[in-house]
């Protein structure tokens, strides 16, 4: 059965526009997890954009279920994790003028500094994934750097113009799926899916977890975040 993580950094990115305390993404999390989420993902930005530190000490005490950190390979940021130790960290590459993240880490240009990393927070039992583009040269520096999973970039799949764009984004990923395998890295995808196009993404061979934050919030807005968890829930379990 493939997971659920749901990101919660958007809930976060509300309460910042008015650097109040609500809503709260704590409060948020809780509900995912009432709601039937296997996972809680939040991005620790260095800019502190939308989840906070407090945001990240109070989920590691109350999140039930498994907590996965978004994060760029930053001294203090690696210093952070390894003081609240999530069960997981997914190292992104991290812009300051993006909206979002753009695009995979790149891992062969820095294998060694992520290799260093990667040992450091598996000795303290700590999960490392790589969130990286479905690209032979990237899976296999993902490998060499010590990752447990790879998070395989689904953005251009989700933002493809037309069918056929999307079947060869499609067709990518499922080859990367293939050969992370190959390699012994665990497999898992994310970014930009929907309730929509998730669905073709269910086809990925190995598939582990899913990591959906936009969508979700999104459609709560309109139906309620257990409702919107549950919708997500309800289509993964009707496939895979």
């Amino acid at each position: 059965m493939i997971k659920l993580g749901v990101n919660v950094d958007h809930v976060a990115t509300l309460r910042q526009a008015r650097r109040g305390r609500e809503p709260d993404p704590v409060w948020a999390a809780a509900i995912c997890e009432l709601a039937g989420a296997d996972i809680i993902t939040v991005h620790l930005r260095e800019d502190r954009r939308h989840i906070q530190d407090r945001d990240l000490e109070l989920l590691r005490r109350t999140v039930q279920t498994k907590l996965n950190l978004e994060m760029a390979n930053n001294e203090e940021i690696v210093k952070i994790a390894l003081d609240v130790k999530p069960e997981q960290v997914t190292i992104v590459p991290e812009r300051r003028e993006e909206v979002t993240t753009e695009g995979g880490l790149d891992v062969k240009a820095n294998l060694d500094a992520l290799a260093q990393t990667a040992e450091k927070f598996q000795a303290a039992g700590i999960l490392v994934s790589y969130f990286i583009d479905p690209d032979d040269d990237q899976l296999e520096a993902s490998r060499g750097a010590g990752a447990d999973f790879v998070e395989l970039h689904t953005g251009a799949y989700a933002n493809a113009a037309g069918e056929a764009e999307a079947d060869e984004e499609l067709e990518k990923l499922l080859r990367a799926a293939h050969l992370g395998k190959e390699l012994a890295l665990r497999i898992n995808a994310g970014h930009g899916l929907n309730y929509l196009n998730v669905v073709d993404i269910f086809t990925l061979p190995h598939l582990e977890e899913l990591h959906i934050g936009h969508s979700i919030i999104s459609r709560a807005v309109f139906v309620g975040l257990d409702r919107a968890v549950k919708e997500m829930l309800a289509l993964i379990r009707s496939i895979t």
